[in-house]
């Protein structure tokens, strides 16, 4: 009976140790924050201390509940050094009520409508000889290439934005962590 009670006990910390290996394998840390796939972006985003900008423009934007629907999207989040980045008041003006327009469409350029993970993109590239393009929820597209190991997301205007941190899963999506703001 000893034996049957250590092979069980034995059994019950070797499954809780394999769950726990997963959900840990399941969760990223963006921002000093754990994102949690069960959570969808707007849960997970409030909590990284890195997109408090992003964040910020979202709700401007309007756009709070549309990214805590259903889904599914894919979406670049530049990350706070992105829009310090920008020329200076781009951003104070941007969050003006009276561009709100203009500020969605700039976030909107940030989404593809679909679950788009990095394994996806980086067939496309094959498939493309080196380049991929996706429409974006705003309308226009964005361009992906490889450079080096290095996701690499081209705007309209030609800047390039690499992704620092991809396949964050989410309950309504995937978000791909970028270093520059993406302009239509």
């Amino acid at each position: 009976m000893k034996t049957s009670m250590k092979f069980t006990s034995f059994f019950a910390v070797a499954l809780m140790t394999a769950f726990s290996a997963f959900a840990q394998e399941k969760t990223k840390m963006v921002g000093g924050a754990e994102m949690y796939p069960n959570k969808n972006i707007i849960e997970n985003a409030v909590n990284s201390k890195d997109h408090t900008t992003l964040v910020a423009a979202v709700k401007a934007a309007g756009l709070v509940e549309t990214l805590s629907g259903t889904g599914p999207f894919t979406v670049f989040a530049p990350v706070n050094a992105a829009f310090d980045a920008l020329p200076a008041g781009t951003v104070d003006n941007l969050l003006k009520p009276e561009n709100k327009a203009t500020l969605t469409s700039v976030l909107t350029y940030h989404v593809i409508p679909g679950k788009v993970d990095s394994k996806s993109v980086a067939k496309m590239i094959k498939d493309g000889n080196g380049k991929a393009m996706a429409k974006t929820a705003q309308g226009a597209e964005l361009t992906f290439s490889m450079d080096g190991k290095d996701l690499i997301v081209t705007d309209a205007k030609g800047n390039k934005g690499k992704v620092t941190i991809a396949d964050v899963y989410q309950s309504n999506g995937v978000i791909h962590v970028v270093d520059k703001v993406l302009m239509p």
